[in-house]
């Protein structure tokens, strides 16, 4: 997602489109008659004004995802209190309590532990350091944000990174493919780790929230998880064996003093604190109960036990699970939500009213009769396509906005093909999280970026492979893993 701004300016695209996206949804209610119908029409008029602004981040995403609040009651789209109940969907309280869980890791350094001793475990060989950072990242992004998974690596990354720069034979060629195979390794690691369950990128809640609200389709935490593993980890493998075999080889054996650097780091942290092995146990609890969500509601049928209801379980025990009861300390105070993307959260009901907005006003029926009249159309290459269009236009526009554009038409277009809807919508909204080419596409592409050792080109060059790759894996998983899990 392009949500990551390097340079703070307000260009003057963003100026045009800030008064290009009210203009163009003036003119269009403006226009006599009906364009499609008296109901769609205001629906997609504020559609318009929603996606110039999404792409051209005139205003913040966050902000636009605001407008449907404001415009549908005036439109007579639908009433407030329906517009609002979008905004409070349970997928919006799953992703919260995920963030809460994330920030509960994060402020304890466990999150930084759980890494430095991966790290150790993968040993001190060149190759074997880069696949240690590509490893603790992804685990690390499967259950908080990419982006702090990888400001987490970077400055143990530069720490070993010195150590070549500072030798005896300076920073040779071999060094420099080493610093940049590090680099790549932590933001492609943190973009595919994202993909493995469904807090762990925003794009995979987006599309379970609009298909539960408006099909009442439910995808489980450990059945997406059957999933989204498996492909995270050929992913992974494919990625790791292209940096360091064919793109960027380092020629380097051991770098035995980077055991030092990881084994220094570790003793800073110091033992198991009373805050580290509460978070800990409330994460393990909360992951257990996920994955036999299941077979607790068969043994207790009374539960009705959600993911929602064990993420928010999780959130309530970081603020209410004592460390000190008789000073009054917990993992967690309320002031350290203040660092909670809330602005997310936002953007889901946004998302989500937009969605519902266009599925009541007719717009999902009538993709889908357009479709089921083009006879000869393919549900493999529509599929296919439909990859590739997320895909690549994810390199260049926010991904949780681009799922809460195209996921709707995707679902239009698998019901004009009397195709399974999750076989198309899952594949395609996988691919939202395949930016690999441009340091632009996602903040982990941005940040290793501005560390200074990775080129445009450099990431470009392997990235596009990494994109053909994506793209043939998600239309496997269309046609063989999403018909046997799903």
């Amino acid at each position: 997602m392009c949500s990551f701004d390097a340079v703070h300016t307000y260009s003057i695209f963003k100026r045009l489109a800030f008064i290009v996206g009210p203009l163009v949804c003036i003119l269009f209610l403006l226009i006599p008659g009906h364009v499609f119908s008296e109901t769609l029409d205001p629906v997609i008029a504020v559609a318009f004004w929603m996606i110039i602004w999404w792409i051209s981040e005139a205003v913040s995403i966050s902000v636009t995802a605001l407008l449907p609040l404001a415009l549908f009651p005036l439109l007579g789209v639908m009433d407030i209190k329906d517009v609002s109940g979008n905004y409070a969907n349970p997928i919006v309280f799953l992703f919260f309590g995920g963030f809460v869980i994330a920030l509960a890791l994060e402020k304890v350094n466990l999150h930084k532990r759980i890494a430095l001793s991966i790290l150790k475990l993968t040993g001190t060989k060149a190759n074997g350091i880069i696949f240690g950072f590509m490893l603790s990242t992804a685990l690390m992004s499967m259950w908080i944000s990419n982006t702090a998974s990888t400001v987490v690596m970077l400055p143990i990354a530069v720490s070993v990174i010195r150590l070549l720069m500072n030798d005896e034979d300076g920073f040779t060629k071999n060094d420099r493919n080493f610093a940049l195979s590090i680099m790549l390794g932590i933001a492609f690691g943190a973009n595919i780790g994202g993909m493995a369950t469904l807090i762990g990128t925003p794009p995979n809640s987006v599309m379970l929230a609009f298909l539960n609200e408006n099909y009442q389709i439910d995808i489980g935490f450990f059945q997406w998880m059957k999933l989204g593993v498996p492909l995270a980890a050929i992913m992974l493998t494919i990625t790791y064996f292209l940096i360091t075999r064919v793109f960027y080889r380092n020629g380097l054996g051991n770098i035995a003093a980077s055991g030092n650097i990881i084994d220094n780091e570790l003793k800073k942290l110091g033992p198991l604190s009373k805050g580290e092995k509460v978070v800990l146990v409330v994460f393990l609890l909360t992951a257990l109960a996920w994955v036999l969500r299941g077979s607790l509601n068969t043994w207790f049928p009374n539960l009705g036990l959600t993911d929602t209801t064990i993420s928010m379980i999780a959130a309530l025990a970081m603020f209410i699970v004592p460390l000190n009861f008789k000073l009054g300390r917990f993992p967690l105070r309320w002031q350290d939500t203040e660092i909670l993307p809330w602005g997310i959260l936002i953007l889901f009901g946004g998302g989500l009213a937009l969605a519902s907005g266009l599925t009541q006003a007719g717009f999902i029926d009538a993709i889908g009769d357009f479709i089921s009249q083009q006879k000869d159309w393919s549900v493999w290459v529509i599929t296919a396509v439909l990859i590739v269009l997320m895909l690549f236009m994810t390199e260049l526009m926010s991904n949780v906005a681009l799922v809460t554009i195209l996921v709707p038409l995707v679902v239009g277009i698998a019901i004009g093909l009397d195709s399974p809807i999750l076989q198309m919508v899952i594949p395609v909204t996988l691919a939202a999280s395949c930016a690999f080419m441009l340091p632009m596409a996602t903040p982990p592409n941005a940040i290793v970026f501005a560390s200074g050792h990775v080129k445009v080109h450099q990431m470009a060059r392997i990235g596009v492979v990494l994109n053909i790759i994506s793209i043939l894996l998600l239309i496997t998983v269309a046609y063989y893993m999403v018909p046997l899990l799903f």
